[in-house]
């Protein structure tokens, strides 16, 4: 989410909002996050795959998936500003070759140094697609239809990433992931031609000013520092970081190792497992923030979410030879509880100015995938040492220990809740 200028998202200037063009638009932009979404958790369905051809470690696997997220957390806090300052035409359609680029370096990697590039390269890309298409949604439908459109942008992009992570199993299945992969990328080749063609500003962007790059790229620090100061931020976005950490590095990694290699089910139900994150996921953003509308509240619903995901959590690790469909179950409420990692958005907008939404947004995103690519590398850390104090890594009390930071993890938001003040603007006239 960036901070948009009035005229970029009113009806006034430029050509009419809506209509089929803005649709194709911003079709294209949510295909470019479909598009990297889908390779990350396709990422997830091969890391085993990709562990065995190269000869990694557990811990470097963990790394390749951290690399990205660390570099994607670093890109957030810029990627904003960059598009209201050059716009969508000009930053999705490069944001999108990068991330082809990179699935390129992925697909033909020899080593894991090589892997590590790839995901870099592919995040300077990724950390423009989800904001960019939030980004296309307010320009191009207008700003009394920029938070729908925003929220469509992460319903679509969270079920489709749960979708396909069953049908690229299945590619997996009938093709070596290096084939699968080139052929992820040249699906990338189509789309950056049609970026460059079609994605175009609604209005015209006003450039990086006469000061240049160094000019801005000081204004978004000064910026940060001013709003990352505040209490209520600092709050919510720890909030918004543990819950999304612990999120993520179970969807992306930690739950199929979990159901596999824990609970015995064959490996296509825990992909499913996983896929049920992202569903839960999509179901609660769909829904979540107008129920926060609803009550006016933001407060009640973000402890309650924390506090779903830390019981599914203890669930699927202390619940001994559990059901298939109960451990399915389980996963679906897990990533469905984890969705009040998207309101600490709306309460950092809450206590800002309107010319700070944008830079609220950077930090708390960016905060999440810091901690986020901490939480995905620690449990492979805790495995491999088990492993070298000869503990079997099927065995509980090894899963345990590892989950143990994404325990913690969890409970913080819980916990950190109760010391939150209630930002929802009708609550803070009473």
């Amino acid at each position: 989410m960036n901070n948009l200028s009035v005229c970029k998202l009113s009806k006034s200037c430029g050509p009419p909002v809506g209509g089929g063009k803005a649709w194709w638009i911003w079709a294209l932009g949510v295909t470019f996050v479909v598009f990297l979404f889908s390779f990350q958790t396709g990422y997830s369905a091969s890391n085993l795959r990709v562990q065995g051809d190269l000869g990694l470690s557990i811990s470097q696997v963990s790394m390749v998936a951290a690399v990205y997220t660390w570099a994607f957390a670093v890109g957030q806090f810029f990627s904003g500003a960059l598009l209201d300052r050059l716009g969508a035409g000009r930053v999705t359609p490069i944001a999108i070759s990068l991330v082809t680029v990179g699935i390129f370096l992925f697909a033909n990697a020899q080593s894991f140094e090589m892997l590590l590039l790839a995901q870099f390269v592919i995040a300077c890309g990724a950390c423009c697609g989800f904001v960019g298409a939030g980004f296309i949604g307010g320009q191009w439908f207008g700003l009394a239809k920029y938070s729908i459109m925003f929220g469509l942008v992460q319903v679509v992009a969270s079920t489709a990433s749960s979708f396909s992570q069953v049908f690229i199993n299945l590619g997996l299945e009938q093709m070596h992931w290096r084939v699968f992969f080139n052929a992820w990328a040249m699906f990338g080749v189509l789309l950056t031609l049609l970026a460059f063609i079609f994605i175009r500003n609604r209005v015209p962007a006003t450039g990086l000013g006469k000061e240049g790059f160094f000019a801005f790229l000081k204004s978004v620090v000064q910026n940060i520092v001013t709003v990352g100061k505040m209490p209520h931020i600092i709050i919510v976005s720890i909030m918004s970081a543990t819950t999304f950490a612990t999120w993520l590095s179970m969807g992306i990694i930690w739950a199929r190792r979990l159901l596999e290699s824990v609970h015995g089910f064959e490996s296509g139900w825990a992909n499913l497992g996983g896929s049920l994150i992202f569903l839960g996921m999509a179901a609660g953003s769909a829904v979540i923030p107008k129920i926060s509308d609803m009550i006016q509240k933001r407060k009640p619903l973000m402890i309650i979410g924390a506090a779903i995901q830390l019981l599914c959590l203890v669930a699927l690790l202390y619940v001994p030879a559990p059901q298939l469909s109960t451990a399915l179950v389980i996963c679906f409420l897990f990533g469905l509880g984890s969705s009040c990692s998207m309101l600490p958005f709306s309460s950092a907008a809450d206590v800002v100015k309107p010319d700070q939404v944008g830079t609220s947004a950077a930090i708390v995103n960016g905060v999440s995938f810091i901690l986020a690519g901490f939480m995905m590398s620690r449990p492979g850390v805790i495995i491999e040492r088990g492993i070298a104090s000869g503990v079997e890594m099927g065995l509980f009390d090894i899963a345990r220990n590892a989950a143990m930071p994404l325990l913690l993890c969890a409970v913080v938001p819980v916990v950190l809740g109760f010391f939150m003040k209630e930002s929802y603007p009708v609550a803070q006239l009473r």
